[in-house]
């Protein structure tokens, strides 16, 4: 039986949380098979205002293969309200994770931008975004530096650019 959560299939969300805690370690995402190569990317702007989150990233494949599909988690430093109305292809996974479906990335091309309005339990005065490829389809990413971000994000509304 498949169940649907947000546009990710349930088995799916099972998949990235397991392979989680490898991630950086030589483990899915970051794997050296000397198989296929893509270099994942994600730029883009978040902004917070009174525990309100706006965040737009948009994946980028610098090649040389395509991917088929990747996941991208984003992590916050301050737990989210538990109520928050996700897009289709994102799935809450903890109290501070949510991840995101890239969709195909063709070489050297850029996937459709992701949005996301969230809201944060409280109000903050601040909040750090960490993000990074969790799965990309067991593909070799020798540059891990560009698919993995930390970003400090301050309550003023304005737009912080990563």
């Amino acid at each position: 039986m498949r169940v649907r959560v947000r546009g990710l299939v349930a088995g799916a969300v099972a998949v990235v949380l397991g392979v989680a805690g490898v991630v950086g370690s030589g483990g899915f995402a970051g794997a050296d098979s000397g198989g296929p190569e893509a270099d994942l990317a994600y730029h883009g702007a978040v902004s917070l205002d009174r525990g309100r989150i706006d965040l737009r990233v948009t994946p980028r494949n610098h090649g040389p293969s395509a991917v088929a599909d990747a996941t991208v988690r984003l992590t916050w430093s301050a737990p989210l309200a538990a109520r928050q109305q996700l897009p289709e292809g994102c799935a809450r996974v903890g109290a501070r994770v949510v991840v995101c479906r890239t969709g195909a990335l063709a070489a050297d091309g850029v996937g459709e931008q992701i949005g996301l309005r969230l809201r944060l339990r409280g109000a903050p005065s601040e909040v750090t975004l960490d993000l990074g490829t969790v799965w990309n389809g067991g593909l070799v990413d020798r540059n891990r530096g560009n698919d993995r971000q930390r970003v400090l994000v301050l309550d003023t509304g304005d737009a912080y650019y990563f």
